[in-house]
């Protein structure tokens, strides 16, 4: 997406060759016109696939997932971080640890809203180690659902996430991929053919 690119342009911060910040637009005060566009990209994207659920993480991809969802016309999960009071013992969990907050993480998902036979496509913010994806993937699986693929915002192409989804044969779909970055050069996108429905 031509849009999103400008926007990380523009509003990014690049804080380090690792770090990158998009608070002002993506995962703390958020664009709702640009996440909408976001979801129709992703859902224009995976139309023919037959998802009948979406999955994401609490709390930065809870918008992107709803935006794809709706678009899909398809339900939407988010992985808890942590447990509520109202939440069944009937969970499928991972361990993720969160390399922006330093923290390893306990994400569940209730049993009753995965079932086998769904098809999932997982969806998010940014993909960086893939830590959150691989969690999620680990849930999908005890669940007997298939995993159709991952899609994200922002992919980091330089750090592993990307590499250990393509080993193990997951198809990605990222909307914008930083092949370089820092706060002296800026960012450098990789640059893909656009697809029907790109903008």
């Amino acid at each position: 997406m031509r849009e999103l690119q400008a926007y990380i342009r523009k509003e990014g911060q690049v804080l380090s060759e690792q770090v990158l910040k998009v608070n002002s637009f993506l995962n703390h005060q958020v664009d709702p016109n640009l996440v909408m566009d976001i979801g129709k990209t992703i859902a224009e994207r995976y139309k023919d696939a037959g998802i009948t659920k979406i999955v994401t993480i609490e709390a930065s991809g809870i918008h992107i997932a709803f935006a794809a969802a709706l678009s899909l016309g398809v339900p939407f999960l988010y992985a808890k971080k942590s447990k509520a009071i109202t939440q069944s013992n009937e969970v499928y969990a991972a361990s993720v640890y969160s390399f922006t907050r330093q923290q390893t993480y306990q994400i569940t998902i209730s049993k009753e809203f995965l079932a086998s036979g769904d098809k999932v496509l997982i969806v998010d913010d940014i993909l960086a180690e893939g830590a959150g994806v691989r969690g999620l993937g680990e849930i999908i699986q005890a669940a007997g659902c298939e995993l159709v693929g991952v899609s994200v915002v922002i992919e980091k192409s330089f750090q592993n996430g990307r590499k250990m989804l393509d080993d193990a044969g997951v198809p990605v779909y990222a909307l914008a991929r930083i092949a370089s970055m820092s706060p002296e050069k800026g960012i450098e996108f990789i640059t893909e053919e656009p697809i029907e429905g790109d903008m």
